[in-house]
């Protein structure tokens, strides 16, 4: 079979669908598949690459506006002949590029994965109406996230919450002593509660590491400084995970990090900033064993209620949860969703 996929961003782009497409991809491989991946030139890297067997076309979208969709199908036309003769065609999130090619090829199978929510805003009426439009004209969907119905109207084919690889949920299995105070996993931007986060440090008094990249970086360096606080800044690693072992704390509110940290038996601190994160946090099968904030006050005293054994934070129950959520269970939702 060959499964062409079409995400906005990849590898080499750090970040939670990049790494979603890119695990699922690696495994379709090993079952005998072909994947090929069209997606955003961000950075005017190679049109064509192959990364461990996966075929990456890369096209030049434009800039952010309304014309840029113009621009999308426009570099999209060149490929016409490998999207007819795709088996499947796959698109996460951004179902717009697609969309001419769907009303061409009406029979033509294709399906949608929605991965989280837009920045740290309330979802406006374009927003659901091109969610429900991609419900309606794919023939399934997988939803990530349990929130999309309230907030989307979006009707799911199968809901899933994410997944970890298999050695990360091996390695949860042998505690490791921390030797290091916090680490915050995730962009510096408003919808990943940064700057919360920093504000719960000039009360709790840690020293806080951050893994991560974004438009907060120079406003929150300020912070640090005025304030007196001990941060220090990493930028975005690719392997971030592999240092989770080594704090006793980890601040991110993303399902991917939650769901790292959970396989790794470390404490969740989740920050919310609206209604819709609200839900994306709380309607889950995990919230009962994570701390969620809606502010920094909230999460001091989450923090001091879990140092003291009067938390809801349950590092036993969240690991048992997570230890099935492989990306091999991934790969299994799709195949179902495929029929094959």
């Amino acid at each position: 079979m060959t499964i062409l996929f079409f995400s906005r961003l990849f590898y080499p782009h750090i970040g939670g669908v990049e790494k979603h497409v890119f695990e699922i991809s690696k495994r379709l491989i090993k079952k005998g598949h072909k994947v090929i991946v069209i997606t955003e030139n961000y950075q005017s890297l190679s049109v064509i690459d192959n990364v461990e067997g996966i075929k990456i076309i890369r096209i030049n979208a434009g800039h952010e506006g309304s014309l840029k969709k113009f621009t999308v199908w426009f570099n999209l036309i060149k490929y016409f002949k490998l999207i007819k003769s795709a088996d499947i065609i796959h698109c996460h999130d951004i179902f717009f590029w697609y969309l001419p090619f769907r009303c061409i090829l009406p029979f033509k199978k294709n399906y949608t994965t929605f991965h989280g929510y837009e920045g740290n805003n309330i979802p406006n009426k374009q927003s659901i109406f091109m969610h429900k439009l991609a419900e309606k004209l794919s023939y399934g969907n997988i939803c990530i996230g349990g929130f999309y119905k309230k907030w989307y109207g979006t009707n799911p084919t199968y809901i899933s919450f994410g997944a970890v690889e298999e050695q990360l949920i091996e390695n949860g299995k042998k505690i490791k002593k921390p030797n290091k105070d916090i680490m915050f996993l995730g962009r510096l931007e408003n919808e990943t509660g940064f700057m919360k986060y920093l504000k719960t440090l000039k009360r709790i008094n840690l020293k806080l590491d951050v893994f991560g990249e974004g438009s907060l970086e120079k406003e929150a360096r300020k912070y640090v400084k005025d304030n007196g606080l001990r941060v220090n800044f990493k930028g975005f690693l690719g392997n971030a995970t592999d240092y989770i072992p080594e704090y006793k704390y980890v601040f991110t509110s993303r399902y991917l990090g939650i769901l790292e940290a959970m396989a790794l038996k470390r404490p969740v601190f989740a920050e919310y900033g609206n209604k819709v994160k609200k839900d994306y946090l709380q309607m889950t099968p995990f919230a009962k064993y994570i701390s969620i904030s809606k502010n920094s006050t909230e999460i001091i005293k989450e923090f001091n209620a879990y140092k003291i054994n009067n938390s809801n934070i349950n590092l036993d129950k969240a690991y048992d949860w997570v230890k099935d959520k492989n990306w091999e269970g991934m790969v299994n939702i799709y195949s179902k969703l495929w029929k094959f």
